[in-house]
């Protein structure tokens, strides 16, 4: 039972005030140096926001290529040797849903083994720079899903994973604002990424553009690597706590959780095929498909840090109301009843605004399941971070399945010709579905306000 699972896990102390001594309760192996020692500050100061810098430049270059994704999908649509096939979409969710669901393992592994975490990033770029130089040699879907998909996503992981656990030492009272900073990388790197991706694959082809790309991964590395470290020693960062799961079973995380999926379910899915229907509907060309991208990682951007503030501050369900309503109305009104290019960048830019701050409210959640842990059991500490890592696996659930699910619901191009607008071009189907998950997604506001949340 969850209840009763609990093993011993080495796990960082969140704050630590500057001059403090070592713990005493430290095992005794550990309590050689009792001496005080300075630390630097949390919240601000160099070292604070050099590494800030560090994490913000890595999620850019493993999330942002991960959300540029529509650029590779309508490349490999229209030219040799992918042209025709199906299932193209997968490449590019099983590459975000690796990074997603392997959260939980990367962070199990920095608590394990804090001396090695420190060079976990290091380590996921060069795997990640490995995967886009074997992934130019792929000639077949299959292929690229294992290379750009899922070696990739491997890699990636294990490079933005210690950025957040460390994030969790450096900033305390801004913490909701730090993430939402960072996390803000990803649709800035969705803003760049797109542009020089497509300027790479018109100049040189895929081979070429997939080989500077792993070229860039490979030497930020060692750079980035070395700004991206723990604000606390080893030796006085650490000691034994029991690892508690208890929160499987929480109602407060259980429904956080179910609108996490459902919310990722669909979220996905105008970002892989806006290029695609840009193109297809829009009769856009030349850069125009791009700029769909280009605009939601913009709005992301934007919405990230905006709503990374409101989650240091707001209720996790006033914040999730917010993102449903924008989302969901840009959705239905902008995306939905019309066919023409100037609305659809207006829908890029709402929805990129609205649902692309999603994981920015997740530092609101993380408090708020800890807290009432605390407050119906005899546990003094839940770690936060690992409800994070959970919430990572419920949107990579979402963001796996959405991939073969986009495939269905175009398929046989649904009301094409029978309605009107975005409803009426094939695309209907993507377009509904996208906004009901959007909708249920915010659900966990009904659950407050019927006091089951």
């Amino acid at each position: 039972m969850a209840e009763e699972f609990s093993i011993e896990l080495t796990v960082m102390s969140s704050v630590l005030p500057e001059g403090r001594a070592i713990p005493s309760d430290l095992p005794s192996e550990r309590q050689s140096s009792r001496q005080e020692f300075s630390l630097p500050p949390v919240d601000g100061g160099k070292s604070a926001w050099l590494f800030l810098a560090a994490c913000w430049i890595v999620e850019a270059l493993v999330w942002g290529f991960t959300f540029s994704f529509g650029v590779f999908q309508d490349y490999y649509s229209i030219n040799t040797p992918l042209a025709g096939s199906g299932n193209i979409a997968a490449i590019g969710t099983t590459a975000s849903g690796i990074m997603y669901m392997g959260t939980p393992i990367v962070l199990v592994l920095c608590r394990l083994y804090p001396r090695v975490a420190r060079w976990f990033t290091i380590v996921g770029l060069v795997i990640a720079s490995l995967a886009m130089a074997l992934s130019s040699l792929c000639t077949t879907v299959p292929q690229l899903v294992i290379t750009q998909g899922l070696v990739a996503g491997i890699g990636g992981c294990l490079a933005y994973v210690p950025c957040d656990v460390y994030i969790d030492e450096w900033f305390v009272k801004r913490k909701g604002l730090a993430y939402g900073i960072v996390w803000s990388a990803a649709g800035f790197g969705g803003c760049l990424l797109p542009l020089l991706i497509n300027a790479l694959l018109g100049a040189f082809g895929l081979r070429t553009a997939l080989q500077i790309w792993a070229g860039v991964l490979f030497a930020s590395a060692s750079s980035l690597a070395y700004f991206i470290r723990p604000r606390l020693p080893y030796s006085a960062a650490t000691h034994v706590r029991p690892f508690d799961v208890r929160y499987f079973t929480s109602r407060a995380f259980t429904l956080h959780q179910i609108s996490n999926i459902i919310q990722a379910l669909g979220y996905f899915l105008p970002v892989v095929y806006l290029p695609t229907y840009a193109r297809s509907v829009c009769n856009a060309s030349g850069y125009l498909p791009v700029l769909t991208i280009l605009l939601v990682n913009i709005a992301a951007t934007i919405g990230s840090v905006i709503m990374g503030s409101f989650a240091d501050k707001l209720p996790s369900t006033t914040c999730i109301l917010i993102s449903t309503i924008g989302a969901t109305s840009g959705v239905l009104l902008l995306w939905g009843l019309s066919v023409s290019l100037p609305a659809l960048y207006c829908f890029c830019f709402v929805y990129g605004l609205f649902a692309g701050c999603w994981t920015s409210m997740w530092p609101a959640i993380m408090r708020e399941v800890s807290n009432k842990i605390r407050e119906t059991s005899d546990r003094e500490y839940v770690d936060p971070m690992m409800v994070f890592g959970w919430l990572c696996v419920g949107r990579g659930i979402g963001n796996v399945t959405s991939g073969p699910l986009s495939s269905l619901l175009i398929e046989d191009m649904p009301w094409k010709g029978q309605s009107i607008g975005g409803f009426g071009s094939g695309y209907g189907g993507l377009i509904v579905f996208t906004a009901v998950s959007t909708f249920l997604g915010g659900s966990t506001f009904v659950w407050k306000y019927l006091n089951l949340l």
